[in-house]
Order: structure tokens, then C-alpha cells, then sequence
């Protein structure tokens, strides 16, 4: 049963479980009372406060136990000492109806923005945080704009859903051992285009000894539209925006590396995941988030094995920016400790947190030039790294979402399989998938639920 009052429901139609909206961000003054009376009457109160176990589950992103203790467990426990925060594990295949089947819904939801928010408001667990956030006196404006611009998009009537924890921006991981076994000089720290990024791996993606490498995996087409201010759904016209030449561009890319010699891999794959970067080391250059390399290459420098490799900008389409998605935690509507729970949520964005978010490999959400200077200082592997390559780029509010981007982004990727598998032409691909859109486009519109 939901609460009332602040509780958000979206009924989406259908039957389709949508995508993502993150809401999020307030900023909390967290730091302590003004005076020595203020300080010791707020320690009191803390003593005086009830034990609380909340629970804790993230669906869809890339955070290690490592990250999870320092990030979000020590700063709790050292600011709130009367809460304890459990982990829920479960395997990567469990969606979030299968946690609410279960019972177990936890207070705190980690994830992105992007199609997971959507569905969380689908099946109606989000609490609207915007009289919590008054409440506890957190100040939103400490918010990097471009953040909290897409996390109020998410609700029409911009409301606040979740809280920011990190900007995980897209950058470019390059392995030098390839680099330095077929003599191509290591990438320059001046941004580069996707197609200019495409040119260079085109002089990677060599077969040597039975061994096929690949010079660049450019991602699927969901990957390149981060670099564009392009949704899936035209906000102006409620149609798909498939027509715009953006996209002619960004598949155009993907065919030249489909049709690369040996990109296409055994079972017909044309996708490859960050082991084939770090442990099978036979993709040169691959543009990915910083959350989903960052954590496990430093796990894998723990376990005593060394790779060598860097970083530079961001691909981009001309226009110096990067896109990325918004790590942030949502509570749940559910909790039986809805103002405990908060105040984890608003804890994350204070400096101490920050600072800790920037040092551990993140980029930090909030307002705080200073806090970048110190990014990745408490990373072993980051160590002697370019990390000033991750602020070369400008950040961009991510793309309009709409309700139904989980089921079109399904059709963008049918398009790529198409023209990769199929010998499919692009104009013809994204014919096909602009008329599907808009047929799904039109079934959603008629059933009246928004």
C-alpha cells in the first residue's frame, strides 16, 4: 500500500516497466552547529536516538563493497552513529519487481538515470523528497546545474526523486600494451570526435597470432547519444526524433565499425564489455563510464594484477561536451524510516562526502571546483594517471527523457544489430525504427496515462 501526501505514481500503460528518472538532488548543510551549546545539545540528541537498520540495494550500477563502505557506510556511521546501513545482494538478473514480490523492499534505492528511474515510479515505490528537503533545511542550489536540470525532468512537475551521489561521466580508456605491440603512438590529451576516435582504432583492430584485437569498441548507439542533445522523443513534436540528422550520423559511425575486418566476434558479437578491455586485454580503446572501469580496475590491481593503460577526453560530436548519467540514491516510499533514511540521502552531497566522491574516482555533484583538483588521490590505480582528462569536456544535462525510452531503446538497438548482421543500409534502419516508434508512440498516447 502506498502512503499518501508526497508519494509518487506513475502508471505508465501498456504494461511496460519505463525507464529511468532520477531525480534527486539536495544539497545538505551538514556540517555541525554553530556554537559549543548547539554542538553538545546535537550530540545529546544523537545519543538519544533509537538504533535503525536500513536496508540498501543498488539496481543497475557498477558500486564495489569497497566504494559502498567508504562512500555511503563510514560517513553515516561517523555523523549518525544509531544508524546501521545493510546491503541487500542479489544476483544481476533480479529486477525490481522481483525485490517488491519478495517483501523486502529496501529504504534506499542506488541507481542512474536513464529508463531505471521510470520504472521505480512505475510500480510505485519513489518518495517525493521536496518537503523532506525543506525540512531538513538542504540547500538544492549547491546542485551542479546540468544535474539537477535532469534529474526535475524526469516528473512534469519537476519534482525532487532522488539525490545526486556522482556525475558518472563518459571518458576514453586506452590499454598502451596494445598501443606500444603494433607501434601506434599513444592518443593525444586534446579531445577528439567520435569518428576521429574511430580512425585511430581502425590502426588497432588487427589479428596477430590467432589473436583478434580490436582498436576501439564505440559502444552501442546509446552510448554516442550521451555527446548529443538529441532524446528518443521529440519534445516539441511527440514524435520519434529518428528523422534528425544526428542520428544519421552516430549509426553512419557505428556501420564503419561494424565493417571494420574481425570486429565482428564469434555468435555474432558486436559489443564488447570492459573484460575484454582489463582481463582478455585485446580492446585498445574503449569509451565507457568512469564508475563501471574505475572500481573493478582497481579490484584487479588488488588481486596483483597490473595493467597498463590511461585516459583521455571524452569522445565528443564537435561540440566539446560529454554526457554521462547521474548515480544518485532514491528512497523509497516504503520505509519505515523515511527521515533516517534522508538523511543519508542529504549526507552525500555534503563537502566531507564530496571530497570523498572526488578522491575515490567520481565526479563530485555538487558545486566545488576545489573538490575536482582532488580526483582520484585515494585511487591506487589512479595514480600517475591523466585524471585531468575527465574535466576537459564541458558536462551536459542529460537528454529529454521520455516514459517509453526503455521500450525505443530497445528499437535503436535492433536497428544497430540490423545494420551490422543484416547488411541493412542505415537510412533504411532507422526508417524501420522511426515507424515502430511512432506506432508505440501512438498505442502509449491513446490509453490516456502519462
Amino acid at each position: 500500500m502506498e502512503k499518501e501526501g508526497t508519494n509518487v505514481r506513475k502508471k505508465r500503460g501498456i504494461g511496460l516497466l519505463l525507464a529511468a528518472a532520477i531525480g534527486f538532488g539536495v544539497l545538505g548543510a551538514c556540517g555541525g552547529p554553530a556554537d559549543t551549546k548547539q554542538a553538545n545539545q546535537a550530540e545529546q540528541k544523537e545519543e538519544e536516538r533509537e538504533p535503525v537498520t536500513l536496508k540498501f540495494w543498488n539496481y543497475g550500477n557498477t558500486i564495489t563493497d569497497t566504494e559502498f563502505n567508504k562512500l555511503i557506510v563510514e560517513p553515516t556511521k561517523a555523523k549518525y552513529p544509531h544508524i546501521t546501513l545493510e546491503r541487500i545482494k542479489t544476483d544481476a538478473d533480479t529486477t525490481p519487481e522481483d525485490l517488491v514480490a519478495t517483501g523486502e523492499i529496501p529504504d534506499i534505492i542506488y541507481t542512474s538515470s536513464g529508463p531505471a528511474y521510470y520504472r521505480f515510479l512505475d510500480i510505485g515505490i519513489v518518495q517525493e523528497l521536496d518537503e523532506l528537503i525543506e525540512k531538513h533545511k538542504v540547500d538544492t542550489s549547491r546542485i551542479k546545474p546540468a544535474i539537477l536540470e535532469s534529474i526535475k525532468s524526469y516528473t512534469p512537475e519537476g519534482k525532487v526523486i532522488a539525490i545526486p551521489l556522482s556525475f558518472n561521466l563518459l571518458i576514453t580508456y586506452y590499454n598502451k600494451e596494445i598501443f606500444d605491440k603494433f607501434g601506434v603512438p599513444y592518443p593525444s590529451d586534446e579531445p577528439k570526435t567520435w569518428r576521429e576516435w574511430l580512425e585511430l582504432g581502425r590502426k588497432l583492430t588487427v589479428q596477430d597470432n590467432g589473436v583478434q584485437y580490436l582498436g576501439i569498441d564505440l559502444g552501442g548507439p546509446g552510448n554516442l547519444v550521451r555527446s548529443l542533445n538529441l532524446g528518443n522523443v521529440d519534445p516539441a513534436t511527440g514524435r520519434s526524433s529518428l528523422a534528425d540528422p544526428g542520428w544519421s550520423e552516430l549509426y553512419g559511425l557505428l556501420k564503419e565499425q561494424y565493417e571494420l575486418p574481425g570486429f565482428i566476434g564469434p555468435d555474432n558479437q558486436i559489443v564488447y564489455d570492459r573484460v575484454t578491455f582489463m582481463e582478455e586485454r585485446r580492446l585498445a580503446i574503449r569509451p565507457s563510464f568512469l564508475a563501471n572501469m574505475v572500481g573493478p580496475l582497481e579490484e584487479l590491481r588488488q588481486q596483483g594484477i597490473e595493467l597498463d593503460w590511461d585516459i583521455a577526453p571524452a569522445p565528443h560530436f564537435g561540440n566539446n561536451e560529454v554526457g554521462g548519467s547521474i548515480h544518485s540514491l532514491i528512497l523509497s516510499n516504503q520505509s519505515k524510516h523515511a527521515d533516517d533514511a534522508f538523511l543519508v540521502l542529504a549526507l552525500i552531497l555534503s563537502d566531507e562526502t564530496q571530497r570523498l566522491v572526488s578522491r575515490n574516482g567520481r565526479v563530485p555533484s555538487i558545486i566545488n571546483p576545489e573538490l575536482e583538483k582532488e580526483f582520484g588521490a585515494d585511487i591506487e590505480v589512479l595514480k600517475g594517471k591523466k585524471v585531468e582528462n575527465v574535466f576537459k569536456l564541458t558536462a551536459k544535462p542529460n537528454n529529454p527523457p521520455h516514459p517509453l525510452d526503455n521500450e525505443l531503446g530497445e528499437l535503436l538497438t535492433k536497428a544497430a544489430e540490423e545494420i551490422a548482421l543484416g547488411g541493412r543500409d542505415v537510412n533504411s534502419a532507422l526508417r524501420a525504427a522511426e515507424e515502430e516508434s511512432n506506432r508505440i508512440i501512438d498505442a502509449w498516447e491513446k490509453t490516456g496515462i502519462k
